[in-house]
């Protein structure tokens, strides 16, 4: 459709397009008269738009207003027309330091890479977690208090996952160190999957001569772990940005809708999962996917890769349709980009 369009028209649908992202209100054909650089009258606009407008790519939201860009006007402005910008130095550093505070945990790390996506981008910031199939490297049982110890799992690739647990109040050092030596060995080098059968087994047949509180406290570690294998968690920041573009009460009922889809998060999930696919930023508007046919909103996906260049989970933002295309494509590509470096 860009190559069908001569360079006057091209030049009045870029500048309608990026003014209604600007102001996200419809824009006049006088409007466009004093902006573009060809100094076109009002007139001879009104004749493109109307040619744009019977091509599907506009619309006129009101009888007596400008026009808007349909969906799939943004879609073909989006894929033809778009010019991506470049982060600032202060940008890259800001979502470096947010992601990169050392000793975090996996949940820490990409909670912070949502927030400071969220924050930079003025939308709603949404990260799908990796499965829980890491390779296991060592688990410890660290007292708390009485009653509670802290459960402490370390991966192969060096990242760090805390539980809290109840035990038997007064319960010796000596069976935390036991229990952690034993979870250790069996663990270490595998998944938990392939581990948990064979240590249940062993439970079971008393081939382990097991004090039968060691015994108790192995089966609750492995029950603090074993709820997280193979599920995929969503970490949404920033909800409340998606509020800062309403302009009507309809407006608001969408943005309520899409609500109730964020704290459900299966749909969403789904979506993101479409990322594990391929690698490179996807972009997804209104009606394309039904999760936003009500809403109207936008998303912007990127996969994150592990340090042998597999996808393991994405990141994106939601955001209205006329959100800054150009400003926030780089910024979830260079986030995601950060994130698989560090789990990496």
């Amino acid at each position: 459709m860009i190559r069908e369009m001569n360079e006057r028209t091209r030049e009045i649908f870029r500048e309608l397009v990026e003014t209604y992202m600007e102001t996200g209100q419809p824009v006049a054909s006088r409007t466009l008269s004093r902006r573009l650089e060809s100094k076109l009258s009002p007139a001879s606009i009104r004749n493109v738009m109307a040619d744009l407008e019977e091509a599907g790519l506009l619309i006129s939201p009101h009888t007596s207003a400008g026009r808007i860009p349909s969906e799939a006007g943004l879609r073909i402005f989006v894929d033809g027309l778009l010019e991506i910008g470049e982060l600032t130095a202060e940008e890259r550093a800001a979502i470096e330091a947010r992601c990169a505070a050392s000793g975090r945990s996996l949940q820490g790390t990409l909670t912070e890479a949502s927030t400071a996506l969220s924050g930079l981008s003025r939308c709603t910031g949404l990260v799908l977690a990796p499965k829980a199939q890491s390779t296991l490297k060592h688990i410890e049982f660290v007292p708390l208090d009485p009653g509670r110890a802290l459960v402490v799992i370390v991966t192969a690739e060096g990242l760090v996952e805390n539980r809290v647990i109840d035990m038997p109040p007064g319960l010796p050092s000596s069976v935390l160190v036991e229990a952690s030596n034993y979870l250790s060995a069996k663990l270490a080098g595998r998944t938990f999957a392939e581990a948990r059968s064979e240590i249940l087994a062993e439970i079971e047949s008393k081939r382990t001569e097991f004090d039968t509180l060691v015994e108790r406290l192995v089966q609750t570690g492995l029950a603090t772990w074993g709820g997280e294998e193979g599920r995929r968690s969503l970490i949404v920041s920033g909800r409340q940005n998606l509020l800062e573009d309403i302009h009507a009460i309809a407006d608001l009922e969408r943005i309520r809708r899409l609500f109730e889809e964020l704290e459900d998060k299966q749909e969403i999930l789904k979506l993101m999962e479409l990322t594990d696919g391929a690698e490179g930023v996807r972009i997804f508007i209104g009606s394309e996917n039904n999760l936003f046919a009500l809403s109207g909103c936008a998303m912007i996906v990127a996969p994150y890769l592990n340090r042998h260049r597999q996808i393991i989970g994405a990141i994106g933002v939601i955001g209205p349709k006329r959100l800054n295309y150009g400003r926030i494509i780089p910024m979830v590509d260079y986030t995601a980009h950060i994130v698989g470096r560090l789990l990496g």
